[in-house]
């Protein structure tokens, strides 16, 4: 039997909840992946910790106050390292990599992502925000340079690998799963007093902060509409959210013969990951088995976009189109961030993004320049509402 090729692996975001996962399959399985790149914020003190474990050929710590500390210790280990965010950008450059999981959380992540892709480098994405702010230009750029964008998010994952075999097959519809967060079936009275403390508390999944806070208001599967929009070349009308609390179906595809696929398993992100740093092979895992004596039962219910507006302002950004998700997403991060610094409150962050959907100018079709442009004026917007 072949030995297997080994992945060089570029991790952008390692310190955070999708990078320390990633690198534990990568540590479960040595023989498929190498790590080659690590890249962190200003977690310095982890990213040292992995670089001396997994002897990359090159860290960036984006925060220049940190570059010292880290190249003092690494120096005599033989990984370069590099600060800020031009480096960030350029990093993804290195002829050694083969795959770049773009794990930085927000719009950070755009720029970073364009990049690799004009260096004709694999994608697996767990950047959604890429997507939902420059949606057009990213996926005409990896069409161009016949890059593939394998995406790490639970739910498309389960879309990708439901089309598997299928993909010359028209699509009637997909469903994008949602657990409902912490707050599912409560109403405005209750979510008009809710702290920071019980949204960060997500009844099943492990994840960052922000995305945790983005699950528990809906605007992470909002985000996820969009996203899903552009990875399988989708109309609005042609994509559907189902809450499902158990969280085992990650999502379902509906062909034209009525036919539907699902993809079931435990929610643990490291088997997306996995998924899309080994595609198109499955390896092997130790992770937990779905027991069905387990779950006896599957539910499903609408979801109260009534109560949490953050989805219905994402679908009415998704069908305006142009510049609108970029704003969306800009007042959101900004919002997200006021709020986990308890400077608004929870139902006061959609009434924040929808002021500030309403006060920028629409166009229709945005260069990149237009994308930085909007993405700054509406977080200053967003800001003057706190």
């Amino acid at each position: 039997m072949n030995k297997p090729t080994q992945k060089r692996v570029a991790i952008l975001g390692s310190t955070g909840s999708i990078g320390t996962q990633a690198l534990e399959v990568i540590r479960a399985n040595p023989q498929h992946f190498i790590v080659e790149v690590l890249v962190a914020n200003s977690n310095s003190e982890l990213l040292i910790k992995q670089a001396l474990e997994f002897k990359p050929n090159a860290v960036v710590i984006v925060d220049e106050t940190k570059y010292k500390e880290v190249k003092d210790v690494l120096f005599s280990h033989d990984i370069k390292v590099y600060a800020g965010a031009k480096a960030l950008e350029q990093i993804v450059e290195m002829e050694t990599i083969d795959i770049v999981l773009t794990a930085i959380v927000g719009y950070a992540g755009l720029a970073s992502t364009i990049n690799a892709i004009k260096f004709k480098k694999a994608i697996a994405l767990a950047n959604k925000e890429t997507l939902v702010v420059a949606g057009d230009i990213v996926t005409k750029l990896a069409f161009d340079n016949a890059v593939n964008i394998y995406p790490v998010d639970s739910e498309h994952s389960a879309i990708f690998q439901c089309l598997a075999g299928e993909f010359d097959n028209t699509i009637e519809k997909i469903y994008l799963t949602a657990s409902g967060g912490p707050f599912r079936g409560k109403d405005k009275n209750f979510l008009s007093t809710v702290k920071k403390e019980q949204a960060l508390k997500h009844p099943n999944w492990v994840m960052g902060a922000k995305i945790t806070i983005d699950s528990a208001s809906l605007m992470n599967k909002g985000l996820e509409v969009i996203e899903a929009k552009w990875l399988f070349s989708l109309k609005p009308s042609e994509i559907d959210v189902i809450v499902h609390p158990q969280s085992i179906i990650h999502s379902i595809v509906q062909f034209n013969d009525g036919s539907m696929k699902a993809q079931m398993g435990l929610p643990d992100m490291k088997l997306p990951i996995q998924y899309a740093l080994a595609y198109p092979e499955r390896i092997h895992s130790d992770f937990p088995r779905f027991d069905f004596m387990n779950f006896p039962n599957l539910s499903f219910e609408k979801p109260d976009m009534e109560t949490f507006q953050n989805l219905g302002l994402a679908f009415d950004a998704l069908n305006k189109g142009g510049n609108m998700p970029c704003v969306l997403n800009a007042a959101n991060e900004v919002v997200v961030e006021a709020f986990l610094k308890d400077k608004v409150g929870f139902l006061q962050m959609s009434d924040v993004i929808a002021n500030t959907m309403s006060k920028i100018n629409f166009i229709a079709k945005p260069s990149y320049d237009d994308y930085v442009a909007c993405d700054k004026e509406a977080r200053l917007i967003a800001s003057s509402f706190i």
